[in-house]
């Protein structure tokens, strides 16, 4: 398997300065009134804004352990940019990232405005046909520190019509449950699945309980006329269809 040789994108950190070999994070209150994210947005535009940045503007204020900068620097780094945009669980994203109840429905009420403004023109839909579509599809997932399952619902023209974190953590039978994986799919009236989750340790050589649990799967899926097209692991600069596998 040719392993991607694409550079991932690194964004400047401008959350921390050093003194002294002792690294301290600059909060919002001590940053100059022209770095603060809200007074770039109005005078810079979005396009200069981290994604953290961004985030931070639409969670407003942080938590008694953390600033707001903090906050949102963590839920990117566990949840993924890409997950973080398509759950649509605000009890579930609130217990993944253990933020407020208040903070996950920000997050998931500005992901469903943008997906229903995106999915309004069809030719910004991404196609998947192969694992390679997956894995280029799926970058954001290469880099977390958790097992993360996703699901990509296709229609019949193999468009994703919609991406949702199924789990996350150990991949195993007691959290992969087949309810969970068909239920969006059913929601959305999806024809196709192809299902991806990431190898932290980088090793992409699939489990014995990742293929039986895609062959699960896919028997299921036969029974209710939904096909798991694919089950793609990703690591860090290599991925594996386990679906093709086997």
């Amino acid at each position: 398997m040719n392993k991607n040789i694409q550079k991932n994108y690194k964004q400047k950190d401008t959350n921390l300065f050093l003194d002294n070999e002792r690294k301290y994070v600059l909060r919002i209150r001590d940053m100059p009134i022209e770095q603060k994210p809200r007074e770039k947005l109005i005078k810079y535009g979005p396009s200069t804004l981290s994604s953290a940045e961004l985030l931070a503007i639409i969670l407003n204020t942080g938590n008694k352990n953390e600033d707001v900068i903090e906050v949102s620097n963590r839920i990117i780094k566990d949840y993924g940019e890409k997950s973080v945009i398509s759950q649509k669980n605000v009890n579930k994203m609130s217990k993944d990232l253990n933020i407020s109840i208040i903070k996950s429905s920000k997050i998931i009420a500005c992901g469903e405005l943008g997906r229903r403004f995106y999915e309004k023109h069809e030719n910004g839909f991404t196609t998947i046909r192969t694992a390679r579509d997956t894995y280029e599809y799926l970058q954001d997932m290469r880099n977390l520190p958790k097992e993360h399952l996703r699901g990509l619902y296709l229609n019949s023209h193999n468009l994703i019509i919609h991406d949702e974190v199924i789990s996350i953590g150990t991949i195993n039978s007691n959290i992969v449950h087949p309810r969970e994986v068909f239920r969006p799919a059913i929601e959305y009236n999806a024809v196709a699945i192809v299902l991806a989750h990431n190898h932290p340790s980088n090793i992409s050589t699939p489990s014995k309980q990742d293929i039986e649990i895609t062959k699960q799967l896919v028997q299921a899926g036969k029974m209710i006329g939904i096909n798991i097209l694919d089950h793609v692991i990703i690591t860090k600069d290599n991925f594996i269809s386990i679906h093709a596998g086997y």
